[in-house]
């Protein structure tokens, strides 16, 4: 009788194991799919500028836009996730120098890189944060480009994205997507507003933080995020908000600054590197903004 039960599960169990095995396997097939497909957005070039005021736009949006954490300060690259489990994710050369992945580009191609997440070809980006930057207005989107052109050609890579296997299979269930499933690409560029202290010009500023706290802003597991990672926080007022730690404006600018929290905890996983960055006029609108939102629990 033992021995039968002992039997019985171990053959439950390695049902279970071949059932698991072709899971994973039918889910790494379909990433495959879906890393080869094309995407065909709707795409208006932005024109080429090289004066000085937008190449300086272009910096200062480089810098504290989150560029310089995946295609480092010199644009030649980075890598930005490494670790044990076989995850490696680094960004690629965006200078005219070896290894340079944008030599070719016309204005039509950054365009659908920055804002839409494929490159020329119509191929997806894996890890572009394509959903923040889809909403620029086009003076910023010429902007940055100007500045990105401007860079010394430097020696670097293409992109690196290494899945581990579990990884893989949850992209190709669509359990994690890639920069253009996420997307709106019938969404029109953002029309300029005024830049000052204001919630309006806070509201353009937050389209930064949508990719990781999500359209709400009410924050939850980062997409695309390895499994390691914390939460992204909720960034609404009220009961499950954060934003209740900041009483004005100057206290969430000094956690800008030092990536820690009014109590002096370290933030996990935000760039600061790029935050801190931020433009003073930038994070006083941002903080208009997000006290004006409705509270989501």
């Amino acid at each position: 009788m033992k021995r039968t039960w002992v039997r019985a599960l171990l053959g439950g169990l390695g049902a279970l194991l071949v059932l698991v095995a072709l899971a994973a396997g039918v889910g790494v097939f379909l990433a495959q799919q879906k890393m080869q497909r094309r995407v065909e957005p709707p795409v208006q070039p932005v024109a080429y500028r090289s004066d000085a005021t937008a190449i300086e736009r272009g910096k200062y949006l480089y810098a504290s836009r989150g560029c310089v954490e995946c295609h480092g300060s010199s644009g030649t690259g980075r890598t930005f996730v490494a670790d044990d489990s076989g995850l490696r994710i680094a960004g690629p050369n965006i200078t005219t120098g070896p290894g340079g992945m944008v030599a070719a580009y016309q204005p039509v191609d950054w365009v659908r890189s920055i804002r839409h997440g494929v490159d020329p070809q119509g191929r997806v980006l894996m890890i572009m944060p394509s959903e923040d930057y889809n909403r620029f207005t086009d003076d910023d989107l010429a902007a940055l480009v100007a500045y990105v052109r401007s860079l010394p050609p430097g020696a670097g890579q293409g992109a690196i994205v290494e899945l581990p296997l579990p990884v893989r299979a949850l992209y190709g269930f669509g359990l994690i997507k890639d920069a253009a499933a996420r997307i709106d690409h019938g969404l029109p560029p953002q029309q300029p507003v005024p830049e000052g202290a204001t919630a309006a010009h806070g509201q353009y500023v937050a389209n930064m933080c949508l990719g990781c706290h999500g359209e709400a802003l009410a924050g939850g597991k980062i997409p695309g995020g390895p499994p390691d990672w914390p939460p992204a926080a909720n960034l609404t007022p009220g009961e499950g908000g954060v934003m209740g730690r900041y009483p004005d404006a100057d206290s969430m600018i000094a956690m800008f600054r030092s990536g820690k929290r009014p109590d002096g905890t370290p933030i996990a996983v935000m760039p600061f590197g790029s935050l801190r960055e931020m433009s003073e006029t930038d994070l006083r609108a941002l903080y208009l903004y997000l006290k004006a939102l409705p509270g989501r629990g």
